[in-house]
């Protein structure tokens, strides 16, 4: 098994079919090398049947914890690539071609890709920009991460003991392995995912930006 997309999903039946079916797309130059593992968390509706429709393994993590969830899945992972990506987002359909190229040449240790909003206001635009300075400035990742499975296993994972940020944390510490071993983290350019604005739905479209000033 050549990939293991993990997706955490609790009560995701209205936005994991999207998620599902860009999977598949992108897993098409690599038939019978790619697996979806859905981690369960506390599920009342009908996510399980549709991961299952799909074709996904199920693994099941109750914890409140974000970390440990992903984690759950990346322990029952076959796949010698990790990439994880949330139930209400969409990978580009060249998004595991351009994972592969980049880990092959042996140059990046892993990283993320671009994040495209599902719809833009001016509030998500301003948003979007702060998000990437910063990023740019600390040299870390976003989006979906992706890496080796020995290098996922090498750091420890996400870390569990953190509660928000894990996936920046994640981030760094993959570029800190990286580094030891003369590689790059790096954020694709030229893949992306599509993201459910369904936070600034529900809280507004300037309330990140408000949180963070």
């Amino acid at each position: 098994m050549k990939f293991s997309i993990v997706i955490p999903a609790r009560n995701e039946e209205a936005y994991i079919v999207p998620c599902l079916e860009s999977i598949c797309r992108a897993a098409r130059p690599y038939p019978g090398q790619v697996e979806i593992i859905v981690v369960l968390n506390r599920c009342t509706d009908a996510t399980e049947r549709i991961a299952l429709e799909y074709g996904a393994r199920i693994a099941r993590d109750d914890s409140k914890n974000l970390s440990r969830i992903r984690n759950t899945g990346a322990r029952a992972a076959a796949g010698g690539i990790i990439v994880t990506i949330d139930a209400d987002s969409r990978m580009s359909d060249n998004m595991l071609v351009k994972i592969d190229k980049a880990l092959s040449s042996g140059k990046y240790i892993g990283g993320g890709v671009l994040v495209t909003p599902e719809r833009r206001s001016l509030g998500i635009i301003m948003t979007e920009i702060v998000l990437w300075v910063s990023l740019f400035l600390s040299g870390l990742a976003g989006g979906s991460y992706w890496c080796y499975r020995a290098d996922f296993e090498a750091i420890g994972g996400f870390d569990e003991n953190m509660l928000t940020a894990e996936d920046l944390d994640f981030a760094r510490r993959l570029k800190k392995h990286g580094r030891r071993q003369g590689k790059r983290l790096t954020t694709l350019l030229t893949a992306h995912i599509i993201t459910s604005c369904r936070k600034f739905d529900r809280f507004g479209d300037w309330f990140m930006l408000k949180m963070l000033f």
